[in-house]
């Protein structure tokens, strides 16, 4: 098998040398210019140790020194692990000794006190001798490791091979009718999968376009728009919501775009219509996971789209709707979504068990609940895990659970999540302490901003007496849920949303 997506430095610059490539604020690639910058990306990355079957940190923001990163590393037979440079410390070292990388590429003036990693800085990457010829790849070699929190609060890395992305590309491509003509205006992060494969590596394969920008900022969406013309661009309901709540005398130019992408969490319907009545832009709901290289089911462009669905299944792809039995239920009815397709991860890094729980029998196993109308197309219903989904950012509170259990006087502790206007939901903490405690809620919050990122972080830690159990004596968190609603109004005093 050739592949397909690990060559496009090389294919680009062969087939049309002076057509675009990669932008952002600070630097302009066309395809020559690209494949160079990856060959001596490449070079550096081995004068500072990286072997082929090694695994590569990418602790950037987005930026194209990270595409260049990524391809120099599969060019040398590595894989690469993108890092969020939100993360706390502790996460960031987590992430780096679990993926067993010993060269991490960072921003000027980044220290990491990681025994036994080196560190690139991206702005030296094209300092080295070009890498002529491209190491030898298996379409079943890890192309990826993504991280992602699971249920027992420990982040799994998400082996994604270069079969899952030239299967998952070759899909897009298709599905939305990419061309040379295409680009991609990428404001989602680099860390995640969408943007990766989705916002970046499609358009490539399709002979398109990237521009990357930094993070998102309302005020600065629709001028990015106008100055570089993308043709679409992929959001979590997050970004739309903000999009759609800019003041009156906001009037863009979007003819260039042809479409917008949603993913990550249920897009309300009102919003999808009150964006698209705004600004001609129509709205594409997708679903998927990194377990599945980005995205399973998505809205066509052309045709039938429905609002409230996630769209039918991709190509190449297959969804079934189980009871708790595995068995397949009958059409229209509710249960777990499972998928199947060479978009399925290879497993879990060095986490044998989860993969075996979760991928069985070749359908991976999404813990979503869904079902599917006469038409095939998919509807999330509710979600099997605890999984808490902040701005399109999957948050496990098991993980932030963990946290606050490190203080000797936490009794108990359970997170929810709490309903959110513009982000969807937000992480709310509730705990009781033990007799005698001396620590205080403020005391957790203090600690929990040098251990977890600030995205993860609770809004709220609220104080009980005692957490309340189900019959079986477990911690019952929708009661916990119906409480928190209930106290809802005794917060509109302040900020009932927790919004920080």
């Amino acid at each position: 098998m050739t592949l397909v997506v690990a060559a496009l430095p090389d294919s680009r610059a062969a087939t049309a040398p002076d057509a675009p490539a990669l932008t952002d604020d600070r630097m302009v690639l066309d395809n020559r210019a690209f494949a160079d910058a990856v060959a001596r990306a490449a070079g550096r990355l081995r004068s500072s140790g990286v072997e082929s079957g090694e695994v590569v940190g990418l602790l950037l923001p987005n930026r194209v020194e990270l595409v260049i990163a990524l391809f120099a590393a599969w060019r040398l037979g590595a894989a690469v692990t993108p890092i969020n440079p939100a993360l706390a410390a502790p996460e960031v070292g987590f992430q780096v000794s679990d993926a067993a990388a010993r060269t991490v590429v960072v921003e000027p003036g980044v220290d990491l006190d990681i025994p036994g990693v080196g560190l690139v800085e991206c702005t030296d990457l094209v300092a080295g001798d070009p890498v002529p010829t491209p190491a030898g790849l298996d379409p079943d070699d890890v192309a990826l490791l993504i991280y992602t929190a699971g249920t027992t609060g420990t982040p799994k890395g998400v082996m994604i091979t270069h079969r899952n992305i030239d299967a998952m590309t070759s899909t897009f491509v298709d599905h939305f009718g990419f061309t040379a003509d295409d680009h991609s205006l990428l404001v989602l992060p680099l860390f995640h999968a969408n943007g990766v494969v989705l916002g970046t590596l499609a358009p490539l394969r399709a002979g398109g376009r990237a521009t990357v920008v930094g993070r998102f900022r309302p005020d600065a969406f629709f001028p990015a728009v106008q100055a570089h013309r993308p043709t679409y661009f992929s959001a979590v309901p997050a970004i739309y919501a903000m999009l759609a709540g800019l003041p009156d005398d906001v009037v863009p130019d979007t003819t260039s775009l042809r479409f917008g992408i949603c993913g990550a969490a249920p897009m309300p319907t009102e919003l999808i219509a009150r964006f698209e009545d705004r600004y001609n832009v129509p709205i594409v709901e997708g679903y998927g996971l990194s377990e599945t290289t980005t995205a399973s089911a998505i809205n066509p462009v052309e045709g039938l789209r429905k609002p409230g669905t996630v769209g039918p299944a991709l190509p190449g792809q297959r969804i079934r709707i189980v009871d708790a039995e595995l068995r397949d239920v009958p059409r229209g009815e509710s249960g777990e979504v499972l998928i199947a397709g060479d978009v399925v991860m290879a497993g879990y890094l060095n986490r044998p068990d989860a993969t075996a729980e979760t991928i069985v029998d070749g359908w991976l196993r999404t813990g979503d609940v869904g079902r599917v109308d006469d038409d095939g197309y998919l509807q999330l219903v509710d979600r099997v895990k605890d999984m808490i989904i902040r701005g399109g950012e999957n948050l496990y509170p098991k993980e932030i659970e963990n946290q606050i259990y490190r203080h000797s006087d936490v009794f108990e502790a359970a997170v929810i999540g709490r309903p959110h206007d513009v982000l969807g939901e937000v992480p709310v903490a509730y705990v009781s302490f033990r007799d005698g405690a001396t620590t205080t809620t403020t005391d957790i919050e203090a600690s929990l901003r040098d251990q977890l990122a600030k995205i993860k972080q609770p809004v709220e830690i609220i104080e009980l007496g005692d957490v309340p159990k189900n019959p079986v004596g477990k911690i019952d968190k929708p009661a916990l849920r119906a409480l928190d609603a209930e106290t809802a109004v005794d917060r509109a005093g302040g900020d009932p949303t927790g919004d920080r």
